[in-house]
């Protein structure tokens, strides 16, 4: 770990956590002006692109890799569209003896003034709730289940390497062809469509404005910076964000740049609590590595230095916090952002490379809380890896985690997936399965078996609250056998699940037609094509 790395690393665990209601108030204002004047994935691509615009910037002092999702680091966004925290949320948030998020007195009352009284009744979680059926809502009070979209924009998101070979304004070129293709005559969805398509332009432009806001900040800094060494940085930082995200990359530190870029984008669209992933990041930065070296423009600790700016920045983000009950009982900063080492290339080829090595190193130096890191492990897969990878995993940091690369290519297979796009999947977030930039995941919430249980010992009858939950299965103290017990179970099991997924469709439309993700839209496969949110099949 050289100097720079150490400073950064240092800033990174100093910065306290703090909410920062910037993103909220200028929502806020955008949505009082112009809810109502345009679609809603227009509508939700002219905010995102207000946002880039109005948010404040921040480049470090010893940065390389440059962004933040708030105005600094630690600094956590909320999304008031989607769960507005109420004034008791925030004092929670500011007063947790563990994980708490400090929140200015002056921003409480900013919030209280002016975006709970906008978005109490409109916010996402304030719909769902107003429209759920009661035996869903006393099932879910009762904890028989969680509800994930209720506090956040659905699932986690995985990305292929589509970002590396294509930039905005290539993506804005196919869009202009899909919305030049579109059959007003006989597709009755074609004017969706173009709203859609419409909405995917203008968010690739705001990506663009973004990074030229940083650019330009580079050029002012470096105008009035004194050391020759840190003047070139900025001016490269400056060239950089001039690049990317509007071309595509053609160095290292331009493609580990054009990544960050769409992570901020996609997190500050909307609230991906359940994490923004880069899919296979050494396979995906390798080619780059290569070309970089055989110029003479790069070595092994250069690229090094740019990978651990990168782990600083995810570090550099926790998780925005959650409302209600959970904001009281959920401790964690992490955003769940899961990177995928070695494994499989589509053509079946082993995956790990000379990046994938590097990685390790730097997890091991920097023992940051996030990103997350996983090895997946194939037939390929070469004892060399393995030996480095149980290096790292011996030190007890829990990471990197090992995952059996072959069963995941088979189990996807399994369920439908093309054998490339298995190969070029593995595991994101948490551990969930999928193939990466191919799909959407839409996570449900955890199912609370145990409390199942309860109800076939007590005919659906809650003993904590003495009310009835689910639906008889009998009394119990007449059961002759096991078996009986067990098919109460099961049929309480039945109504749980048919009540929870019933709802949860109903919620998966609600943000597909009011909360679409245009940008998100714009990097993930068919999303173009087809003219249809990521959110709604796309």
């Amino acid at each position: 770990m050289n100097k720079r790395i150490q400073v950064l690393r240092e800033e990174s665990f100093a910065a306290v956590p703090c909410i920062s209601i910037e993103r909220a108030v200028l929502t806020t204002d955008f949505y009082r002006e112009n809810l109502g004047r345009y679609s809603t994935p227009v509508l939700r691509a002219l905010n995102f692109k207000n946002l880039c615009e109005k948010k404040t910037i921040y480049i470090g002092e010893k940065e390389l890799i440059v962004g933040e999702r708030g105005p600094f680091p630690k600094a956590v966004s909320t999304f008031p569209e989607l769960n507005c925290h109420s004034v008791k949320d925030l004092e929670i948030l500011n007063d947790r003896e563990m994980t708490a998020f400090k929140v200015d007195p002056e921003d409480v009352q900013t919030y209280q003034e002016k975006v709970i009284p906008y978005w109490q009744g409109r916010s996402m979680r304030d719909r769902v709730f107003e429209h759920v059926p009661e035996a869903w809502n006393v099932a879910y009070q009762a904890g028989l289940f969680t509800e994930f979209m209720e506090q956040r924009a659905p699932g986690h998101t995985t990305l292929d390497g589509t970002i590396y070979q294509k930039g905005m304004l290539d993506f804005k070129k196919e869009i202009a062809r899909s919305m030049a293709g579109l059959d007003y005559l006989s597709d009755p969805d074609a004017l969706n469509r173009a709203e859609e398509l419409k909405a995917m332009d203008i968010s690739c432009d705001a990506a663009i404005v973004f990074a030229q806001r940083h650019a330009r900040l580079a050029e002012e800094m470096a105008a009035n910076a004194t050391d020759p060494q840190r003047k070139a940085e900025l001016l490269n930082i400056a060239y950089v964000c001039s690049r990317v995200p509007a071309h595509a990359p053609q160095t290292l530190w331009e493609a580990i740049q054009m990544y960050w870029f769409v992570h901020l984008g996609t997190v500050t669209e909307l609230n991906g609590w359940d994490a923004m992933n880069p899919g296979h990041l050494d396979q995906h930065l390798y080619p780059f590595f290569q070309k970089d070296l055989a110029a003479g423009e790069m070595d092994p600790d250069q690229a090094k230095e740019l990978i651990s700016c990168l782990w600083i920045k995810f570090n550099n983000h926790p998780a925005p916090p959650k409302v209600g009950v959970t904001a009281k009982e959920s401790g964690t900063y992490n955003d769940f952002t899961n990177i995928n080492l070695a494994g499989l290339t589509r053509e079946g080829q082993d995956g790990s490379n000379d990046i994938s090595y590097l990685i390790l190193e730097v997890v091991d130096e920097l023992k940051l809380l996030q990103p997350q890191c996983n090895v997946q492990v194939s037939e390929k897969t070469p004892h060399r890896m393995l030996k480095a990878a149980c290096r790292v995993i011996r030190k007890g940091y829990g990471y990197p985690s090992v995952f059996n690369a072959d069963t995941v290519v088979l189990e996807q297979v399994r369920a439908g997936k093309l054998l490339e796009d298995a190969r070029e999947g593995g595991c994101s977030g948490c551990i969930e399965t999928g193939a990466f930039g191919k799909e959407a995941y839409i996570l449900t919430g955890y199912l609370n078996v145990p409390k199942l249980l309860e109800l076939a010992l007590n005919n659906g009858i809650d003993p904590l609250t003495g009310m009835k939950i689910g639906i008889e299965t009998g009394d119990p103290r007449q059961f002759e056998n096991y078996e009986q017990l067990f098919d109460a179970f099961l049929k309480q099991l039945d109504y749980v699940v048919d009540l929870k997924i019933r709802v949860n469709n109903y919620i998966e439309r609600m943000f597909a037609q009011n909360a679409p993700a245009p940008f998100l839209s714009v990097v993930i496969s068919d999303c173009i094509e087809k003219g249809r949110d990521y959110y709604d099949g796309g």
